[in-house]
């Protein structure tokens, strides 16, 4: 049985020592085709500024750049000077677990060298040059101009995580499944070809591929969620930095947040993501190694990309999604520290980017009977819900 509203607010207020960790883009931002048309709500901004060091965002996006989540707060605000003087950026961790910034956006890189960071710069591009071949062949009655326009939209060249985002190829052709199937599998061949550039060029351990959604991993590697008649499936692929995952990121959280109360690094002051264990029991005890009861924060974890689907052939579960291992992870150090942890699902579905959704105890796509992984409340209506929940916790603060 799901919690309503009131009770996680009050589990909540019923402790000192919290820490909310919650994830961007489908939760408080709505998804749209166009990542450069995501809006944030100014009042969201304002109310996270409320709670201040207990309060973390998660996100496989950025914080910087032109497509960053400072530039949406700095345009929700109408000023790009109002969000540093007052603090009111969303502090916490971007780029999967790489790009840490305060709420006044002072910013650092945890575990990136520069050979990566030159590499990364050069994506992009080589991205375009690919996909350009790729559609040219693909779709080849396209307009020149259209097909540059969803190009355009395609290529997301973010400084960390430079992304495929197909969501608005998918609704060129979202009546015909099966060539949007064929387009995950362009998208993939792009990105795995990416892949072996930079291991030409001494980068065997550097990258990794992170598709969203995806349903789990297999040899190391995630599995896309292939289109069917009903959903998308695997709209974005993402070269991510080896080792930027998201329950990695959750311990870097924890670390700065015990150290802010503290002033001791439970971790070590240069502990990130690259040098974190690599498996959930691994990082629960290390947290258990380092971090005293008293020290550890009641958790919240706050996401939408969750996946689980039966293999239709072995006849197990695959379960997957960006969200999953860190809302896992805050779930189980909860029964480690037997604290009331809570882990929130926000129903992200809508319009424009089409995955499944709770609907009561139907959760078909997401969870299925026999998934460890447990939800506290359930955000049925989406960001806009999620914000008006936000809103009636912060104003307690």
């Amino acid at each position: 049985m799901f919690r309503t509203k009131e009770e996680v607010i009050q589990t909540i207020l019923n402790e000192k020592n919290i820490l909310i960790v919650q994830d961007l883009d489908g939760v408080c931002i709505p998804l749209v085709q166009d990542p450069l048309k995501r809006e944030i709500n100014k009042e969201y901004v304002k109310d996270v500024s409320r709670l201040r060091e207990n309060f973390a965002v998660l996100t496989c996006g950025e914080h910087g750049g032109r497509r960053g989540v400072n530039r949406l707060v700095e345009k929700a605000l109408n000023s790009k000077t109002n969000a540093r003087e007052n603090g009111l950026y969303l502090p916490g961790l971007a780029a999967c677990g790489v790009e840490y910034q305060d709420r006044f956006s002072n910013s650092s890189l945890p575990g990136i060298n520069d050979n990566e960071i030159d590499f990364l710069t050069k994506v992009p591009k080589k991205m375009r040059e690919l996909l350009t071949n790729e559609l040219n062949k693909f779709l080849p009655n396209l307009s020149s101009n259209l097909r540059n326009k969803l190009i355009d939209v395609a290529v997301c060249d973010t400084r960390f995580t430079p992304t495929l985002n197909f969501n608005e190829i998918f609704s060129f052709v979202k009546n015909d499944f099966k060539k949007v199937k064929g387009l995950q599998l362009i998208m993939e061949k792009i990105m795995n070809s990416l892949l072996e550039d930079s291991r030409k060029v001494g980068l065997d351990n550097s990258f990794y591929l992170h598709l969203m959604p995806n349903l789990g991993l297999r040899d190391g590697k995630e599995i896309m969620k292939y289109a069917t008649e009903n959903e998308s499936g695997t709209t974005d692929i993402q070269f991510i930095i080896n080792g930027a995952i998201k329950e990695a990121g959750l311990l870097l959280l924890l670390n700065k947040y015990i150290s802010n109360k503290t002033g001791i690094y439970p971790f070590g002051e240069n502990f990130n993501v690259r040098n974190a264990p690599k498996t959930l029991s691994k990082l629960i005890e290390l947290c258990k190694g380092k971090i005293s009861n008293d020290q550890m924060p009641l958790l919240i974890g706050v996401g939408d990309t969750v996946t689980s689907l039966k293999d239709a052939k072995d006849k197990f579960w695959l379960r997957g999604g960006s969200d999953r291992g860190f809302l896992t992870l805050i779930q189980r150090l909860g029964e480690s520290y037997k604290k009331k942890n809570q882990v929130v699902f926000v129903n992200s579905c809508n319009d424009q980017v089409i995955r499944p959704r709770i609907h009561g105890t139907d959760m078909t796509g997401i969870s299925d009977p026999y998934d460890d992984l447990k939800f506290n409340m359930i955000i049925n209506d989406g960001p806009e819900e999620y914000i008006d929940w936000f809103k009636q916790l912060a104003s307690n603060f």
